[in-house]
């Protein structure tokens, strides 16, 4: 769970920083990948943890 947090909180962090560089298609991509963690990180959360280990 707290890998989860960690890694929800670094997507809030690179969000802001590609925001900021919003003209920028550097921006827009790094926006992207920010989100793309964050909505990771939070379907992280809600997986089961004994689910797939055999």
């Amino acid at each position: 769970m707290t890998i989860s947090w960690i890694v929800t909180g670094l997507g809030v962090v690179v969000s802001l920083l590609g925001w900021y560089l919003t003209p920028d298609a550097w921006g827009y991509g790094i926006f992207g990948f920010g989100l793309a963690h964050i909505v990771l990180g939070i379907l992280d959360m809600f997986r089961d943890p004994a689910r797939g280990r055999t």
